[in-house]
C-alpha cells in the first residue's frame, strides 16, 4: 500500500478536483452573464460526500474481479463532484439566471475552501516526510 493512497489523501484529491471544476463552472456562468436564455450551473460534492459518508448506498453492489466488469450499485471510493443547471430560475428579462454578486461570492467561498484542501494535503505530506526521515 502507497502512503498516498490513503482514504483522506483521496477525498482530499476528490475536493481538489472538484474545487477546480467549479472554479471552471463558476467562470462560465460569469462569463455568459449578458447571454439571453443561459442557464447557470453549480457543482456538487460536498452533499454527495457527506450522503456517502452516512451510509446513503444502494443495497445492492457489483463486485470486480476484472478491469472489464461493469460496475454498478455501490463503488467504493471517494465520488466525482456533480454538475448541475438550474433551468428553474430567471433573473432577468432575458430569461438569463446569473447574478453576478452571488457568483463572486460563490468563487470566493471556492478559493477559500481549495486553499483549505491544499493547506491540509500540505500537512498530511509534512507528518508523513516525519514519520519517514524519523525526525
Amino acid at each position: 500500500m502507497g502512503l498516498l493512497n490513503s482514504v483522506s489523501f483521496q477525498r482530499l484529491q476528490g475536493g481538489l478536483e472538484a474545487a477546480t471544476k467549479r472554479q471552471s463552472v463558476l467562470a462560465n456562468n460569469i462569463a455568459n452573464a449578458d447571454t439571453p436564455g443561459f442557464k447557470r450551473s453549480d457543482v456538487s460534492f460536498e452533499s454527495v460526500l457527506a450522503a456517502q459518508e452516512n451510509g446513503a448506498k444502494p443495497t445492492l453492489g457489483a463486485k470486480v474481479t476484472d478491469s472489464r466488469h461493469f460496475q454498478f450499485g455501490y463503488v467504493s471510493g471517494v465520488p466525482s463532484a456533480v454538475v448541475s443547471k438550474d433551468v428553474s430560475t430567471s433573473m432577468n428579462n432575458n430569461d438569463n439566471n446569473v447574478d453576478m454578486d452571488r457568483e463572486m461570492a460563490l468563487s470566493a467561498e471556492n478559493q477559500l475552501r481549495y486553499n483549505s484542501y491544499i493547506e491540509q494535503l500540505n500537512s498530511q505530506i509534512t507528518m508523513m516526510r516525519t514519520v519517514v526521515q524519523g525526525g
